[in-house]
């Protein structure tokens, strides 16, 4: 006991030798760890609902992540009683599969947003982005109404699908192709969206801002917002979780 002693104060003395083996039991814990994911199909079961963005609330989700609005909205309801009456079923891990990055968040000054699609009208969050404060009198968001007169610049939505495929979203090469086609179609709600709706289920095609005539970041900001939580069976993912 006494020599063991002495040589573990001996290690500790010795900032070379206690900085070695940290190193390598840090390069151990690290392969334990990661070694196994190479082996396995997906660390996250996927549920029904699940899909990519559309080419426009991928958009929308750009200039979310752009203008900071993660730093005051988490999109990740924890399983407690209080968030979930508050704001809907918790989160689940396969509604983020696709997000790079994900906004999980880290602190709420406003409202988690994570279902909040489909909870207030196009209207009321064109306003609200608008002038916050005249729907809810309390926030201290900042206006974002220049996005009202701000055109969409998404810039080559095709090679943005190209570069999420890469990364594990599984968009088709039909998809891609499509991608501009797709963005006009549905803000602007011309022409037939059965075939946004085939490949992108439940996909909202109308005009998002209020103005026709044009698509302003506002329409995808909009379209982003209108989908979140709304895509999955919670259902189905409750049925998967039960004990067999």
């Amino acid at each position: 006991m006494a020599s063991k002693f002495l040589d573990h104060k001996k290690i500790e003395r010795n900032v070379t030798i206690l900085g070695v083996l940290a190193f390598l039991a840090v390069i151990v814990g690290g392969i334990v760890e990661i070694a196994p994911l190479f082996w396995i199909d997906s660390t996250v079961e996927k549920v029904e609902g699940v899909r990519p963005y559309t080419p426009l609330e991928l958009a929308g989700r750009n200039i979310y992540i752009r203008e900071g609005c993660y730093n005051c909205h988490s999109q990740q309801i924890r399983p407690f009683r209080d968030e979930v009456e508050r704001y809907g079923h918790y989160s689940l891990a396969a509604e983020s599969m696709y997000d790079h990055p994900f906004q999980w968040g880290s602190k709420r000054t406003g409202p988690d947003l994570a279902r909040v699609g489909g909870r207030y009208s196009d209207e009321w969050h064109v306003q609200h982005l608008k002038d916050p404060r005249s729907v809810v009198p309390e926030s201290i968001m900042p206006p974002y109404a220049f996005m009202a007169e701000r055109d969409l610049d998404a810039g080559d939505m095709a090679k943005h699908l190209t570069a999420m495929r890469r990364v594990g979203v599984p968009y088709t090469d039909e998809d891609i192709q499509k991608a501009q086609q797709d963005l006009q179609q549905q803000a602007l709600a011309d022409g037939d969206a059965a075939d946004l709706a085939r490949r992108y289920p439940k996909a909202q095609a109308r005009d998002f801002d209020g103005d026709p005539n044009r698509l302003t970041e506002m329409d995808a900001l909009v379209a982003y917002l209108q989908m979140l939580g709304t895509t999955v069976d919670l259902r189905s993912a409750e049925a998967q979780e039960q004990p067999r």
